[in-house]
């Protein structure tokens, strides 16, 4: 396995890659190494087509398995389970519980291990609990075993973060970022027309059963070739060859963020974090929009049929959903790719257009049921936002421990959510649930009022910086080893991407 470590031999200032065939490369090699446009571009269509799949595909089933908890009660899982009051709003929250109680375990063993065989074995583990869903026969055994998915699925996404900011350079990593959250689009399109079969087959047991059965299985099997096929690190990607091994290693280190060999957990990193403004208005804003996604990720199915829609059709209709995501995935990612400066700007517009859509479910009456489901479309928009901000965690949080705890206390606070956001979420106003919309838009306005904080701190922090004289550049190999693994705060030259 690739390491870093002190030098023992040459100039001090050296610092050596153990490459996956064992021979030490100084830093300062690999920063002499100029690679030519054509092997960049070479190199990177190569990331795109190996690495976007893979971990698009992952997070297909991750949320196709969210999916279907809310798809389950309209195949009658609170009746066969006697679900009575907020019993199944809290089955719905409590897997944030699980999700937060591993978060803090994750930030500091995504450091220490090898990190794709950890997110291997943990989607091995989530698809055997989502199996074991189909065994429940009351509220205590569902209750017990979203606690347990919940803790699953922890590592997957900030794990997905920290891969993408690896191999890809900061200017490159929310048009990658959103790429493989595709998969959460697709979750949306597909994960209705298989409930939906899964609803209409004959089988021996009930079709929820069936549909935990069903994706669990699949989600285990396709662990089996994360194992062997997801890198922990660019030095031990085996789809690429030495040089292609060299030229990803020195793209890394050009983005000053910190190594991604270190595994040591250095707690004055963990200070600097809980220090940073930024990690509390990211912390903030992932509160608060979540109020909204906690709701319409577990109830959307019974909001729809509470349009007037038939609990099968009501399965259908949530490919608009998926349909919308996608649309304003592929928008926002564009601009943020292509247009400088504006990231921060896109989210802010997806939050509006959301904001908008649950104004329309929340005023129009019942015989507006396409124009009530088009403003559910609308409020899908606003969940484009995740890969926008896991790469501003990515790209503007320097230092390995340091971005690793800001990326789970970001993920904690979406887990706070999300468990909050249902509880506005009464049994007594089903299906339309007037207070959890109310909660979910009042949670939308604050998010965007965070986001336009965050963009004036960034201003404001890039022109200080600029004033001391320290113009933002690339690092050279002269700075390397000094620069592996400080945070963002330590470095004069870095600059935060809006």
């Amino acid at each position: 396995m690739a390491s870093i470590r002190e030098p023992t031999r040459g100039d001090e200032k050296s610092v050596y890659i153990a490459t996956e065939t064992g021979q030490d490369t100084a830093i300062g090699e690999f920063m002499e190494y100029h690679a030519s446009p054509e092997e960049e571009r070479r190199l990177l269509r190569k990331l795109d087509l190996f690495m976007i799949p893979v971990m698009g595909i992952c997070y297909m089933l991750q949320f196709m398995d969210k999916l279907a908890l809310s798809q389950a009660t309209l195949l009658n899982l609170r009746e066969d389970l006697h679900l009575h009051g907020q019993e199944y709003t809290w089955c719905s929250a409590v897997f944030y519980f699980g999700y937060l109680a591993w978060s803090w375990p994750t930030s500091y063993l995504i450091v220490r291990l090898p990190l794709g065989k950890y997110l291997a074995v943990s989607v091995f583990i989530w698809g055997g609990i989502l199996m074991c869903h189909a065994a429940c026969q009351n509220y205590a055994g569902l209750v017990t075993c979203r606690f347990f998915l919940g803790i699953g699925e922890a590592a997957v996404a900030p794990g997905f973060g920290l891969i993408t900011g690896m191999f890809y350079k900061r200017e490159e990593q929310p048009g990658r970022q959103g790429a493989w959250f595709v998969g959460n689009c697709v979750a949306n399109i597909i994960g209705g027309v298989v409930a939906w079969g899964i609803g209409n087959s004959a089988s021996g047991i009930q079709s929820w059963r069936l549909l935990f059965i069903v994706l669990g299985t699949i989600t285990s099997g396709y662990s089996v070739v994360l194992f062997f096929v997801l890198p922990d690190s660019p030095s031990k990607a085996s789809f690429l060859t030495e040089t292609e091994r060299v030229i990803a290693t020195q793209r890394t280190i050009k983005n000053k963020t910190g190594s991604t060999e270190d595994h040591s957990f250095k707690w004055s990193q963990v200070l600097d974090a809980a220090k940073d403004p930024q990690a509390w208005l990211l912390v903030l804003y992932t509160f608060c929009v979540n109020l909204c996604n906690g709701g319409l990720t577990s109830f959307a199915a019974i909001i729809i049929s509470g349009f007037g829609y038939s609990d099968f059709k009501s399965l259908l209709l949530q490919m608009p959903m998926g349909v919308s995501q996608l649309v304003f995935l592929i928008i926002t990612a564009g601009f943020a790719t292509y247009i400088p400066r504006s990231r921060i700007i896109s989210m802010i517009f997806n939050c509006i257009i959301s904001v908008i859509g649950l104004v329309l479910i929340y005023t129009l009456d019942d015989t507006h049921k396409v124009v009530k489901l088009v403003g559910l479309c609308f409020v899908a928009a606003f969940a484009v936002n995740i890969p926008l901000s896991i790469s501003i965690v990515t790209s503007n949080v320097a230092g390995a421990t340091k971005r690793s705890t800001i990326s789970v206390a970001v993920f904690a606070a979406y887990c706070v959510g999300n468990i909050v956001g249902p509880q506005f979420f009464y049994a007594s106003q089903d299906p339309v649930y007037q207070s959890g919309i109310e909660a979910s838009l009042c949670g939308l306005v604050l998010g965007i009022f965070f986001l336009g904080v965050l963009y004036i701190y960034y201003v404001w922090e890039n022109k200080r910086r600029d004033s001391l004289g320290q113009a933002a550049r690339e690092v050279t190999y002269d700075e390397s080893a000094d620069q592996l693994d400080k945070t963002d705060k330590q470095i004069p030259s870095f600059r935060y991407r809006l």
